[in-house]
């Protein structure tokens, strides 16, 4: 069994990961906020943008972005609103729904990767050895597979 406790270095990564998680989020998020939209909408616009057709369904898009069905409906409202976003019927099911990306969202979206990319080499890479960057994507994977979350498509 075991310890009911953290070991020095387990406290020591716990606590690092739980203190810069937050700011992290936050100092993505302010670098989006010129474009007019979070990072979770970034998140909806980026896998919705590589879906083919641009469309996914309601329930897989709820499950790629670990949203329960309300979350993500109240997620995509604003995209909605926006016009960034569209959500459909299944012609052949009624109980499906699909939301599918604009071309309105396209091209917000292709106005905000730039900045999004320097917002994540200025807070999370940059600060990164080339060895740190693996060791950081093998940790995620391996903590996403464990969730049952399997690694996405990127390379």
């Amino acid at each position: 069994m075991a310890s009911k406790r953290l070991t020095a270095s387990e406290m020591r990564a716990w606590r690092a990961y739980a203190e810069t998680t937050g700011h992290l989020h936050a100092a993505l998020e302010a670098d989006l906020t010129p474009h007019g939209f979070s990072l979770g909408d970034y998140e909806v616009l980026v896998i919705l943008s590589e879906a083919t057709d641009g469309a996914l369904r309601m329930c897989d898009l709820s499950e790629k972005l670990g949203l329960s069905p309300s979350g993500l409906t109240r997620r995509l409202d604003g995209l909605v609103k926006l016009g960034y976003v569209l959500r459909s019927q299944c012609s052949s099911d009624r109980r499906v729904m699909f939301a599918s990306i604009t071309p309105t969202g396209l091209e917000a979206l292709e106005s905000a990767v730039t900045d999004h990319v320097l917002s994540v080499r200025r807070h999370l890479i940059g600060q990164l050895t080339p060895e740190q960057i693996v060791s950081l994507g093998d940790i995620f994977i391996s903590v996403g597979t464990a969730l049952g979350r399997p690694p996405g498509t990127a390379p």
